[in-house]
């Protein structure tokens, strides 16, 4: 079995190597921190061009109709540069919800705009801290009505529309079910979320009798949400390699370049420990993403075990790399002028945007109990 990518896909890779390089500097990313503003607008637009809003979207509804694999190539440059847009929102967690269960009206109406940049979606799942589980959810959906509140909702002051899990009943996991509605309709109120990374932007929503309509079929919900999540974790996990990657190339220069007592700092068996440690797990990671990315491109059903070896294994690499960078750049790790933060940062909202790492975990174990049932 060949896990690694195409020529062509290696070709992909080295292109938005370049195009981000030009575009999203560290420079570019301070400005959203620094600054206020939701998300890069002039690098969404960019992003847009290269069509990779488009990337899995079939022909026939505006999109390029490549396969997921490109699109995981895409994203591990995307989180190699903690890109402050609303990509993953829209592209890893709408756009395949709509893909996934949408009727042949929906993914007319929605897909082709998605495709071009012009509508940017999310999903709308917890209500609060903690994992979201089918008793957590209140938000009720009556009569194409929707009521209740989300939070935290990625990117969610910056969408025009989300896909929102809500209960038609109080029949447990059965009466639920996902429902589009439009951000900037009657009955919906925004309001910002501070969070520890600015460049993601995080929101409160309530719905008061907003209008909504169903995406799939009724009592789906949860499983629909389950199926949607396993996509996205692959997906997101190639992100978090990539911001991993990023965090020990960082490190590694700088031990190079730093010289202590007369000489590099990376000639220290401390400093070389770190660096050996952020390399095993970043490659432990790299390995389950790619098994990940060979379930999501085949359909193969061994996709939840994989989805959730993935996301387990990235947010754990991630998590450390981004720590051990800022230990080995020692006291100027921690300051405000050094780059460090901006993955510390990252890391973290990353590690909690589908659900908290003890969640996946649990999920891991479930899959593996069933497989070795059977």
């Amino acid at each position: 079995m060949n896990f690694d990518f195409s020529d062509d896909q290696k070709e992909l890779r080295e292109q938005a190597q370049r195009f981000l390089r030009d575009r999203c500097t560290p420079k570019a990313v301070r400005n959203i921190l620094e600054g206020g503003d939701t998300y890069d607008r002039t690098l969404w637009k960019g992003v847009v061009e290269m069509g990779w809003t488009a990337t899995v979207i079939p022909e026939e509804f505006g999109g390029l109709g490549l396969g997921y694999l490109e699109l995981c190539v895409i994203a591990e440059e995307l989180g190699r540069v903690v890109a402050p847009i609303p990509f993953a929102s829209s592209v890893y967690l709408a756009t395949e919800a709509i893909l996934l269960a949408g009727s042949a009206e929906q993914k007319a109406k929605y897909l082709p705009k998605l495709a071009s940049g012009e509508l940017v979606g999310t999903f709308a799942m917890a209500e609060g801290a903690g994992a979201a589980t089918p008793r957590t959810v209140r938000t009720t959906l009556k009569s194409g009505k929707l009521d209740g509140t989300k939070v935290p909702v990625a990117d969610g002051n910056v969408a025009d529309f989300a896909i929102v899990l809500a209960r038609t009943s109080d029949d447990g996991e059965r009466s639920l079910t996902l429902a589009i509605v439009d951000l900037k309709g009657p009955g919906v109120t925004r309001k910002a979320v501070t969070t520890i990374d600015p460049t993601r932007d995080q929101a409160e929503i309530a719905f008061a009798g907003a209008p909504a309509e169903a995406l799939g079929g009724a009592g789906d919900g949860w499983s629909l949400t389950r199926q949607i999540q396993d996509r996205a974790a692959v997906l997101v996990a190639f992100e978090q390699v990539g911001g991993a990657s990023a965090c020990l190339e960082m490190a590694k220069d700088y031990a190079l370049n730093r010289y202590a007592f007369g000489r590099q700092i990376a000639s220290f068996q401390a400093i070389k420990h770190k660096l050996a440690d952020m390399y095993v797990n970043n490659e432990i990671a790299r390995s389950n993403a790619y098994y990940g990315a060979w379930a999501l491109s085949t359909g193969s059903a061994e996709l939840p075990e994989a989805a959730a070896g993935a996301r387990v294994s990235a947010t754990q690499a991630y998590d450390y790399a981004s720590k051990e960078n800022i230990q080995t750049h020692g006291g100027m790790g921690f300051t405000w002028e050094l780059d460090c933060q901006l993955y510390f940062r990252r890391a973290r909202t990353d590690g909690l945007s589908l659900g908290p790492a003890r969640a996946w975990k649990e999920r891991l174990v479930q899959q593996l109990e069933r497989k070795n049932a059977a």
